[in-house]
């Protein structure tokens, strides 16, 4: 009979346990993938403390109840799961990070070298792009943790405090990334708009301060990810998911956060971004320039670094904006899918940042044909001053024989 009971109960239990699995339709999604989890409840096991009888000579039995275990067991909906374990997300992903960390790494690498040894002296542009660069740099040092596990089947094998680490300084990187960009812009259009306001604002402490500022700033921004959980284990997928996944229990938090950081992080330095390059393309194209080469050249370059602006960046913070406005009307996943893979295609920027370091400052292209050239900078320097000399020499060869020729024609 104690058998039976027990057999019942357990079955009662597990039948509990399975009513409780909610279906696709009830699901309740949050910025990741949703994690739903059903309690599974360890039964109450009834411990016999045998005790003396007083003076019967026989042993009592006495029961302890011990209170039930209760652990969480995740479970995403079909299409989370196909999406997880599909190709796109175990071979595309990983491929393009995979190129964008074997082109991007070098370039940067290379770059921080060049802004650190070679570039002198150190202007509030140079000190920008020095930090854009390093910026660059963390970020796609930490590609091949998350190439690792995307190819893994997103199977995340290095732990929870890791996966924490490696999440917030992903974060950090790119979005640092993007306020640099947005200084690197506000310092050209003070240079540009304002030329004789900026030498006085324009300075190398300054620089180094506001860049300071937006480490500071970026670093803050994703603490709350560094001290929450990201890891999900998902039994049907035999996976430990790596902030792909969170529990349902914290959707109300993610509801306020993610669309703060996004705002405070992405579409406020847009703003600011777009404003300066508009303003930039405007002064430019009035200036009064007698080599017209060269002002459309600048031209150019300014709408060029804008547009890579907006192109890898936009996407990736509309989409996840646009997220939350279908989670707070309805529940999808779809829009989460397009945010990786938007976010996978604007790591292209990493590589086109050393692009627009060279074309965009004439100092580092003479830098970087000297450096090819195994020459020194202090070479350089004595090449561009002898230049300078020898051109200030030949004008004022040209107005004394132009003198001459004026007072023979007098």
């Amino acid at each position: 009979m104690i058998v039976c009971r027990f057999c019942f109960v357990g079955i009662m239990a597990l039948a509990a346990s399975a009513a409780m699995v909610p279906n696709n339709d009830t699901q309740h999604f949050v910025r990741t993938f949703s994690g739903f989890f059903v309690p599974v409840t360890d039964e109450p096991i009834d411990f016999l403390d045998v005790q003396e009888g007083s003076g019967s000579g026989f042993y009592e039995p006495k029961k302890e109840h011990h209170p039930p275990v209760v652990r969480k067991r995740y479970y995403v909906s079909k299409e989370a799961s196909q999406f997880l374990t599909g190709r796109l997300m175990t071979v595309f992903v990983p491929t393009v990070y995979t190129f964008v960390f074997i082109i991007s790494a070098p370039l940067n690498a290379f770059a921080l070298v060049m802004f650190v040894r070679r570039v002198r002296p150190k202007k509030p542009a140079a000190i920008y792009m020095l930090n854009l660069a390093c910026a660059d740099l963390l970020f796609v040092l930490l590609l091949p943790f998350r190439i690792a596990y995307h190819y893994n089947g997103n199977n995340w094998t290095y732990g929870a405090g890791l996966c924490r680490v490696v999440t917030s300084a992903f974060y950090c990187n790119m979005y640092c990334s993007v306020l640099l960009m947005m200084c690197i812009s506000v310092d050209r259009f003070v240079a540009v708009v304002y030329p004789m306001d900026a030498l006085t604002w324009r300075s190398p402490r300054t620089a180094a301060v506001v860049c300071a500022a937006m480490w500071l700033l970026s670093v803050g921004g994703v603490v709350p990810l560094l001290i929450s959980e990201q890891t999900v284990r998902l039994p049907d997928l035999g996976i430990n998911t790596c902030h792909d996944v969170q529990d349902t229990d914290f959707r109300a938090y993610y509801v306020y956060f993610f669309p703060i950081f996004s705002a405070l992080f992405f579409f406020i330095p847009l703003i600011f971004t777009a404003v300066c390059y508009v303003r930039i393309i405007q002064a430019l194209c009035a200036a009064n320039v007698e080599n017209r080469a060269k002002k459309t050249r600048a031209v150019f370059m300014a709408a060029t670094v804008f547009a890579a602006f907006v192109i890898c960046f936009t996407p990736t913070n509309i989409i996840l904006l646009s997220h939350y406005v279908r989670f707070v009307n309805k529940h999808s996943e779809e829009s989460y899918a397009a945010y990786l893979i938007s976010m996978c295609l604007g790591s292209v920027s990493c590589c086109l940042d050393p692009l627009i370091y060279y074309f965009g400052s004439s100092q580092c292209q003479k830098q970087v044909v000297a450096y090819l050239r195994c020459r020194s900078a202090t070479e350089v320097e004595r090449l561009e001053s002898s230049n300078s000399t020898r051109s200030s020499k030949l004008e004022t060869f040209k107005s004394n024989v132009s003198s001459q020729y004026r007072k023979l024609i007098a």
